[in-house]
C-alpha cells in the first residue's frame, strides 16, 4: 500500500498545503499530508532549513520547495499570494511571529475564508509560557517525559525520541483532515492549533487516570507474565502473554510444571507478592537456555509475544520492515540511495505514496511562481452550506477494539463529534483494560459476537454505520464472518479501519503484538535502554499515536467517500508508529553514523539541550549552539563563549548549582534562550491548575466509581471544537438506547437472558 496503484488518486489529490514549519513538528505535519497525495509547498529561509539533519530528507519528502525572506516585502507578498492559493497553511513558530508579519490567522482568512490554518506552537498561544523557546527537551520537561518507565526517578532520564513534535504532528494531521471533512459539508475553513505541550496528555493517557477511590480501582494484570529477558547469546527479548495465549508458552517451553507451583495462576501471584519474584527467578532462568531468536521463533509458533530488542539498523534489514513497506527506499538528491520510514496511515482505495524525495531549497521556485500567475482560486460560497457543531457530525462508528490503540482511534472519532458505539465482549475477563481512558464520550453495549443472535444485532448496526473499526489478530474477525470483505458486501460505502501490531502485509502481519513490542523490534527499547538493559518509554506512545493514525485514515476516508461514495479498508499500524516516532534517526544510507543520544543516564543531546542539576532540583535548557553567546550574558557566565563540548557541560553543571530553579529558568528565558523546570512527578502534572484550567486533564464523576481524573484532548478548531465527551460509562450501560436504534429494544431482556447482551458484571478498568 506504500506504493500508489496507478491511475488510483491519493485521498488528498488536489489540497494545496502551504508548510513554513522548522524543526520537526510543521515539516512532519506536511510529510504526513504529501504521503497522502496533497500537493506541500515548502517555505524555506535563504539558505534551506534551519535545523540541518539528514531526517530533512524524510519530513520534506513529497513537497515542493521555495525560499523566501519574509523579512523582505516582495518575498513577504510571494508569501501572501501562496496563502491565498491554499487549501492548508502549516507553521510552527511562536504564538504572535505570523500575524507581525501579516500572516497570521484572522488576516489570512479574512482573504480566502476556505483556508485551513494550522498553528503547532510549543505552548498555546493564550499559555503563559507561550513566549518561551519551546524546544524539544523544554516541552518533554513540562509534560514529565523525562521520567523513568516505573514512575520511580530522582533526576530526569532524556529520551532522544522527539515525542512532543510527533504527537502535535499526528493531532494536527488528524485535525487538519477533519477540517477538510467540515469544509466539504460547510464551504468554509478555520483555525486550528495544537501546541506541543498540549499535545504530550494524550500520549500521557492511561499513565495519568487516576481513581480517586482506591477500593474502586481495578487492579492491573499488565505485565505479570512478561518483561525483558536476557537469553543465552546475551542478547534480550521482551515477552508477554497480552493476547491471553500463554497456555501455549508454557507448553511450547516446556514448563507445564510450573502449574503445580502456582507460577502460571495470575490470581494467586496478584494475592502473593513472594510468588512473583520466585516466578521472576524462574523465568529468568528460562529465557538464559535460548538464543533470542530462538525465543522469539518459539512464542511466535505457539501464537504468544515475543520480540528481539533489536537495534534499528537490524529492523531495516528484518525482511517484515521491507515486506510490509514500512521500510521503503528513496533516492535523496543529498544522500543518495536511502531507506527511510514508509507510509504510516494505509489506504485500500486511496494509497499514498512516497512520491518524490526531498527536494533541493528553492527548487521548485519558477514553476511555483508562475502558478501564482494564474487566478486566484475561486471566492467561497456567499452563503454557508451547513452549520456545523462539529466536523463529524451524523456519522456513525462501530468500534470493536480493545486495549489502547484501537479504542484511542474511536475516541478520537468521538472527540470530533462521531457517535461511537463501543462493543465489546461480554465474556472477556469481567473488565476492560483502560476502560475509563479510552472509551470516554462513547456509547457502550456488551454484545457476544461469537453467537448467531448477537452477529444478527451487529449487521443491523453495520447498516447505520458509517465507520467500523478493529484491533484483533488478524483473520480473527473473518472468522466470525465480520471481516471487512465480508461487511462491505453488506454495505459497499462502508469505512473499515484495522490496527494492529506490525501491519497487514509482509511474513508478521499475523503476529499478536502490543506496545512494548513495537518498542522491542525497531529498535526504541534500545536506543532508551543504551548498551544495558533494553528499558520502555514512560508512555505508551506507540499505542497511542497508532490509535491517532488510525482516526487519521478514517478522516482521509470519509473525505474521499463524501466526494465519491466510495468506502474502503483503511489500517495502520504500532510498528508504523515506531518508526515516524524515530524518524529523526531513521535514515540508512551510505556514511550514516548513529550517533544519537542513548541510555538511561542521558540527561540531554548536547551542553546547550540538556538538563541540568540547580539548588533545589532539575531544570532543562534549551538552545542551539550559536546560543551560547546569549548564556554568556548571564552573571558568571562571561567567560563560557570559548568552551565547548564536555567542558562546557561540565563549567554549566557547576554554575548551575549555584542557585535555584525558578531563578535559572527565569534568567535563561529572559536571556533568550528556553527553559523549563523538570517536571517528573506525574501526578502533579495531571493536578496542575493551569493544566486543569486549560481542559488538558478532568476530574469527573464515573459510574458505580466516583471520581476519576483522566486526559483531555488537544486540538483546538475555531468553528468546529473537539469536545471530551461524557465519561466513560458503566460498560453496558447504553444497550437499551443502541438497540432502539434498530428497532430492538423491546428485546433487550430476552437478549440478556440469553447471555447475548449483559448489562452488568464487566468492571471498567
Amino acid at each position: 500500500m506504500g506504493q500508489r496503484r496507478e491511475h488510483m488518486p491519493s485521498a488528498l489529490t488536489g489540497i494545496r498545503v502551504i508548510d513554513f514549519g522548522q524543526y520537526i513538528a510543521g515539516p512532519l505535519t506536511g510529510m504526513l499530508l504529501a504521503d497522502q497525495g496533497a500537493d506541500v509547498v515548502r517555505v524555506d529561509p535563504p539558505g534551506g532549513p534551519v535545523w540541518h539533519t539528514a531526517a530533512n530528507a524524510t519530513w520534506n519528502r513529497g513537497k515542493r520547495s521555495i525560499t523566501l525572506d519574509l523579512k523582505q516585502p516582495g518575498d513577504l507578498d510571494v508569501a501572501r499570494q501562496l496563502i491565498a492559493s491554499a487549501d492548508v497553511v502549516i507553521e510552527n513558530f511562536r504564538p504572535g511571529v505570523m500575524t507581525r508579519l501579516g500572516l497570521g490567522a484572522e488576516a489570512t482568512l479574512a482573504t480566502n475564508a476556505q483556508l485551513i490554518y494550522c498553528s503547532l506552537p510549543g505552548f498555546a498561544s493564550d499559555d503563559p509560557r507561550a513566549e518561551v523557546r519551546a524546544f524539544e527537551g523544554v516541552v518533554g520537561a513540562a509534560t514529565a517525559t523525562f521520567r523513568a518507565h516505573d514512575g520511580k526517578t530522582e533526576q530526569p532520564i532524556y529520551t532522544a525520541i522527539p515525542i512532543p513534535s510527533v504527537y502535535a504532528a499526528f493531532q494536527a494531521a488528524v485535525s487538519i483532515t477533519m477540517a477538510l471533512n467540515a469544509r466539504q459539508r460547510s464551504g468554509v475553513g478555520q483555525r486550528i492549533e495544537v501546541a506541543l505541550f498540549d499535545s504530550m496528555f494524550p500520549s500521557i493517557g492511561a499513565r495519568g487516570l487516576h481513581v480517586h477511590d482506591p477500593s474502586k480501582a481495578v487492579p492491573s494484570r499488565a505485565g505479570i507474565w512478561g518483561g525483558n529477558f536476557e537469553c543465552a547469546d546475551g542478547r534480550w527479548v521482551h515477552y508477554g502473554s497480552g493476547n491471553q495465549n500463554f497456555r501455549e508458552f508454557v507448553e511450547a517451553a516446556g514448563i507445564v510444571d510450573w502449574d503445580r507451583e502456582g507460577l502460571t495462576d495470575i490470581e494467586r501471584i496478584l494475592q502473593d507478592p513472594t510468588l512473583y519474584d520466585t516466578y521472576l527467578k524462574r523465568a529468568r532462568e528460562l529465557f538464559k537456555t535460548r538464543t533470542a531468536q530462538e525465543w522469539e521463533d518459539l512464542v511466535a509458533a505457539a501464537g504468544s509475544e515475543c520480540a528481539v530488542c533489536r537495534t534499528s539498523v537490524e529492523w531495516f534489514q528484518h525482511p517484515h520492515a521491507r515486506a510490509s513497506q514500512m521500510v521503503q527506499e528513496v533516492h535523496d538528491p543529498t544522500y543518495g540511495p536511502m531507506l527511510q520510514p514508509g507510509v504510516n496511515a494505509r489506504l485500500s482505495q486511496t494509497p499514498g505514496a512516497v512520491r518524490h524525495a526531498a527536494p533541493k531549497p528553492d527548487q521548485h521556485r519558477v514553476d511555483i511562481l508562475r502558478e501564482l500567475e494564474s487566478p486566484a482560486r475561486p471566492a467561497p460560497p456567499a452563503q454557508i452550506l451547513s452549520t456545523l457543531r462539529s466536523a463529524l457530525e451524523g456519522v456513525r462508528v462501530l468500534d470493536l477494539c480493545i486495549i489502547l490503540a484501537g479504542p484511542t482511534c474511536g475516541r478520537t472519532l468521538a472527540e470530533f463529534g462521531a457517535d461511537v458505539m463501543k462493543i465489546d465482549n461480554p465474556q472477556r475477563g469481567g473488565f476492560i483494560q483502560s476502560h475509563n481512558d479510552v472509551n470516554r464520550g462513547k456509547r457502550s453495549i456488551l454484545l457476544d459476537l461469537k453467537s448467531a443472535e448477537g452477529r444478527d444485532i451487529f449487521w443491523q448496526l453495520v447498516d447505520t454505520a458509517d465507520v467500523v473499526a478493529q484491533n484483533y489478530r488478524a483473520g480473527k474477525l473473518e472468522k466470525l464472518g465480520l471481516g471487512y470483505e465480508q461487511v462491505r458486501q453488506r454495505k459497499p460505502d462502508i469505512i473499515y479501519a484495522s490496527l494492529n501490531a506490525y501491519g497487514h502485509i509482509g511474513p508478521w502481519a499475523g503476529r499478536p503484538g502490543h506496545e512494548q513490542f513495537a518498542q522491542a523490534t525497531t529498535g526504541m527499547q534500545r536506543r532508551f535502554g543504551g548498551d544495558g538493559r533494553p528499558m520502555l518509554q514512560p508512555n505508551p506512545v506507540n499505542d497511542y499515536g497508532t490509535g491517532f493514525m488510525g482516526a487519521y485514515a478514517v478522516a482521509l476516508a470519509l473525505l474521499h467517500r463524501q466526494r465519491t461514495g466510495e468506502g474502503q479498508h483503511v489500517d495502520s499500524a504500532l510498528a508504523y508508529t515506531a518508526m515516524t516516532l524515530q524518524a529523526p534517526f531513521m535514515q540508512l544510507y551510505e556514511g550514516k553514523h548513529w550517533d544519537e543520544t542513548r541510555g538511561q543516564d542521558a540527561l540531554g543531546s548536547g551542553p546547550l539541550h540538556r538538563a541540568y542539576q540547580a539548588s533545589d532540583g532539575w531544570f532543562f535548557l534549551g538552545g542551539r549552539a550559536s546560543d551560547v553567546s546569549r548564556l554568556a550574558t548571564l552573571a558568571g557566565l562571561s567567560g563560557i563563549t570559548s568552551l565547548q563540548g564536555t567542558a562546557l557541560e561540565q563549567t554549566l553543571a557547576q554554575h548551575f548549582r549555584t542557585q535555584t530553579v525558578d531563578h535559572w529558568v527565569a534568567r535563561c528565558n529572559a536571556a533568550g534562550l528556553g527553559a523549563h523546570r523538570c517536571v517528573l512527578d506525574l501526578p502533579e502534572l495531571m493536578h496542575d491548575p493551569l493544566v486543569v484550567a486549560r481542559g488538558l486533564t478532568a476530574t469527573r464523576e464515573h459510574d458505580d466509581i466516583g471520581l476519576v481524573t483522566t486526559c483531555g484532548p488537544a486540538p483546538r478548531l475555531s468553528r468546529t471544537p473537539v469536545r471530551m465527551g461524557y465519561p466513560a460509562p458503566r460498560p453496558g450501560s447504553h444497550a437499551r438506547s443502541i438497540l432502539a436504534d434498530i428497532g430492538l429494544e423491546h428485546r433487550l431482556e430476552d437478549l440478556i437472558a440469553k447471555g447475548v447482551v449483559r448489562v452488568d458484571g464487566v468492571l471498567a478498568g
